[in-house]
């Protein structure tokens, strides 16, 4: 557990490092309370803090009259805090960029996509440069199991692509799996108290139910919270499946509001603007076969705390219902994969095809090599069962075209880290880093 205000280092640390060294500017995305402005702050040498609404106004002025000046400083990075409130200086950070040609001028943080930002700067006039090419977005979501000091690193991932792998032990039992599910990877949720530390997440989501879905200005909704809190328990409900809309829409019939299509896409338009639903979108290998691969995203939150905030479960209550236990399981295992992705330059997908073969995440490295997981709560039966999967479909992937396998692995809530006969790997999630 972290100590009083001591800063617990993160992977974007690295990421954000190697990003200021390669472009003029940085945008730091991803939901609110996950560490952006802190983890930023270390990394800049200059700093406008747009959230005290004491000083706010000052600076929109500031910036509207004398865009350069506003962002004139000897100091760089120059970090601008919740940079969505001066969303019109967009254009001026492009051209001091251009100017300059140097890299690390600007640290951007903000808990609304960029994509929201430049949909109002565009219906103002305010801009139309995007900034490829100048400037570059990194995602930063809530700490891994690594990270937060839960597990112990003991299988690197890329270890593993370079052959090396020890076999080890977790300590980590599946209490303390349901412990962080439930709350979740959130910086201020790692304190001595339990229910302190549980509450985080429930704050996040009643707050994002009351205010935050509504506060999107090219997103017109009337404030609805019932409705908020039918879509956020929906998609719950079906976390780590590939829903469709309709079953999210009829999931929500039972309540005393439904939703229209239009008004369900707005909504869930708005929890992605917000960063807190991630979809894992589908991996379409070159098959030897003729089998179909299956293209619908699978669904999941930032972090799965927020899906059991939802939901009302506790860590005891998750054991009650073993289904909705192995379903967060593995949206919490996908959180801290992508974390481990973003760190190795990797991307992370889902496979399903049309024989009903799936693997719960592909991770696919910049060298074109892959690796496929399956996240299992059960003991060996599930283990075996996992392990052929993830072989079985291995076997039917073209390797000329689509590269190499880096390794196979089941992702357990068991004690031992080892290596299959066959080659696959088995890791309890809490061995795991990158």
């Amino acid at each position: 557990m972290k100590k009083e205000n001591a800063y617990i280092p993160r992977l974007f640390d690295e990421v954000l490092a190697f990003a200021l060294q390669s472009k003029g500017a940085v945008i730091v995305e991803g939901p609110k309370w996950c560490g952006k402005s802190t983890t930023s702050a270390r990394h800049a040498k200059a700093i406008i803090d747009l959230m005290p609404l004491s000083t706010r106004q000052q600076y929109i002025d500031f910036a509207k009259m004398a865009p350069h000046e506003f962002l004139a400083d000897e100091k760089h990075p120059l970090l601008i805090d919740e940079w969505q409130h001066v969303y019109f200086i967009w254009d001026q950070i492009k051209w001091e960029v251009d100017q300059s040609h140097e890299f690390g001028q600007f640290i951007l943080t903000g808990s609304v996509t960029d994509k929201s930002i430049m949909d109002e700067a565009t219906e103002t006039g305010e801009s139309k440069h995007t900034g490829n090419g100048r400037i570059v977005r990194k995602r930063m979501r809530p700490m891994s199991l690594f990270e937060s000091g839960d597990g112990d690193g003991g299988v690197s991932l890329s270890g593993i692509m370079k052959g090396v792998f020890q076999p080890c032990r977790s300590a980590k039992s599946v209490k303390d799996y349901a412990f962080y599910i439930c709350r979740g990877g959130w910086p201020l949720s790692l304190c001595e108290n339990r229910e302190v530390a549980l509450q985080q997440a429930i704050d996040f989501y009643e707050v994002l139910c009351s205010d935050d879905i509504f506060s999107i200005k090219t997103i017109p909704l009337r404030k609805d919270e019932e409705k908020a809190r039918q879509l956020v328990r929906s998609y719950a409900r079906n976390v780590s499946i590939a829903a469709n809309d309709r079953t999210l829409i009829e999931d929500c019939m039972g309540g005393s509001n439904s939703f229209d299509e239009a008004t369900f896409a707005k909504y869930m338009l708005a929890l992605k603007y917000l960063y807190v639903v991630e979809e894992l979108p589908a991996w379409n290998p070159n098959l030897r076969s003729k089998t179909a691969i299956r293209t619908k995203p699978t669904r999941h939150f930032v972090d799965p705390s927020i899906g059991a905030a939802a939901l009302g479960v506790s860590p005891e209550g998750l054991f009650r219902d073993v289904t909705t236990f192995g379903l967060l399981f593995e949206s919490l295992a996908i959180r801290d994969l992508r974390v481990y992705g973003d760190y190795l330059g990797a991307r992370l997908y889902k496979y399903r095809d049309s024989k009903n073969r799936e693997a719960d995440a592909v991770m696919q490295f910049k060298d074109g090599s892959w690796a496929l997981f399956e996240m299992k709560l059960g003991d060996s039966e599930d283990i075996e069962d996992g392990a052929k999967k993830m072989l079985d479909i291995a076997k039917d992937i073209d390797v000329q075209k689509t590269g190499k396998p880096a390794f196979l692995m089941v992702v357990t809530k068991g004690p031992l880290a080892y290596r299959r006969p066959d080659g696959v790997y088995v890791a309890p999630l809490s061995c795991l880093r990158p």
